[in-house]
């Protein structure tokens, strides 16, 4: 608290607020403007203000009878010791410290000159609506990391399963090994018809349009953007889903090996246009759950309800790539057979489905533990942790009965 009022008006202020109680006598240790910088004779800071006086503004629960030079220069200093700081005012006095804070908030009813210093202008009475500004554009963040999450895994997941199987993977090697009925028309590389990727695509950007409405818990700490976190995460959750891709496609040509996975299990031989239309479910199926496991950040995917509307977009989304890889009729598609996994009775779809879902879990299990190897070491500072401009460790911010405070003042 920073105010131009007596003492000891300040004190009963902050005592009531429960802002602070450092002061052996149980009241907050409010200070007067004695021990104060003030600016010098050309209206500039002086020089070493954190090391004369950080500590000092720094320890106070707040500071009553002071002129608007020293809220510009407490604010200054907070910031020259490495805090984000925010500044609410109403008056003239307060304009000074509400143009140098990093968030300047004029509250309701303030002064043409407040307005105008402020970065934010409440239009309520009370400064609850801080705290609802902040949480609903803590929401908004928390969705797009996770839109962004999902996009980098999506992509990392296409593009590198599909280069990783044009170059590596032969259909006609396996053909002249194994003699499948079809053998003539297995091709010397694999590839899915264009228009395979286009509904995969369109199928993924439709269900990600919902995470706009999807629920979203506000963080505990101030947010940024940390790209190469996130990349972390996306690229686990990427190879994961690109393995398993390629897992299977493997599977699938070597399908009628008679000592192979598919033959021993039950499954049979699977024809070239059966193998094309599993990849395609396969990958449509795995890039849909993906999702719910980006959306969680560090927390497993069932420990956050989903929004219905997700839910249903997704559901929707599963259900036409299934129906598709199902029922696509025997033809020929950019030279590349295609045939639908329903007509020949082999429940291919059903293993598909249970593979992608054991992926699945392996695969946010991985996030998770990505998750807590970054913020167990801290990696490039995720866990918000102040660092004032002597090296030392600040304060992290909390959440105390609702209401987003430091332990520190800020």
């Amino acid at each position: 608290m920073i105010t131009g009022d007596h003492i000891l008006i300040a004190k009963k202020t902050c005592r009531d607020l429960e802002m602070g109680n450092k002061n052996r006598s149980g009241w907050p240790l409010i200070e007067g403007p004695d021990q104060l910088p003030n600016l010098d004779e050309n209206g500039k800071p002086p020089p070493n203000l954190v090391k004369n006086y950080g500590a000092h503004i720094k320890e106070a629960d707040g500071f009553a009878q002071v002129f608007p030079e020293h809220k510009f220069l407490i604010v200054e200093t907070f910031r020259q010791l490495g805090y984000k700081c925010g500044m609410t005012g109403d008056g003239v006095n307060d304009a000074p410290a509400l143009k140098r804070a990093d968030v300047g908030i004029a509250v309701a009813g303030a002064t043409d000159a407040a307005r105008a210093a402020a970065d934010i202008v409440l239009t309520q009475e009370g400064l609850s609506t801080i705290v609802f500004g902040m949480e609903i554009a803590r929401c908004i963040f928390a969705r797009m990391k996770s839109f962004i999450t999902y996009r980098i895994a999506a992509t990392l997941q296409l593009l590198t399963f599909f280069f990783i199987a044009v170059l590596s993977f032969n259909p006609s090697e396996y053909a002249a090994l194994y003699n499948p009925p079809d053998a003539s028309i297995w091709p010397g590389f694999f590839s899915l018809p264009v228009i395979f990727l286009m509904i995969i695509t369109l199928i993924n950007d439709g269900t990600l349009i919902s995470i706009g409405y999807d629920f979203a818990t506000p963080s505990k700490f101030p947010e940024r953007w940390i790209l190469p976190v996130l990349f972390m995460v996306s690229i686990s959750l990427g190879v994961i889903a690109c393995s398993s891709s390629l897992l299977l496609l493997y599977f699938c040509l070597d399908s009628w090996n008679p000592a192979g996975f598919f033959q021993n299990s039950g499954i049979g031989g699977l024809n070239y246009g059966q193998i094309v239309n599993s990849i395609f479910l396969k990958v449509a199926v795995s890039d849909i759950l993906t999702l719910f496991s980006a959306r969680t950040a560090n927390k497993f995917f069932f420990q956050r309800k989903p929004h219905p509307v997700l839910l249903g977009c997704a559901f929707v989304a599963l259900c036409l790539s299934t129906t598709l890889s199902l029922a696509w009729p025997q033809s020929s598609l950019d030279n590349v057979p295609v045939c639908g996994l329903g007509y020949f009775g082999q429940k291919i779809a059903l293993w598909i489905w249970i593979y992608c879902f054991v992926v699945f879990l392996i695969q946010d299990t991985l996030k998770v533990i990505v998750w807590r190897l970054i913020i167990y070491f801290n990696v490039l500072n995720v866990n918000n942790r102040v660092l004032t401009n002597e090296g030392e460790e600040g304060d992290e911010m909390k959440v105390t009965k609702g209401v987003y405070t430091f332990s520190d003042p800020v």
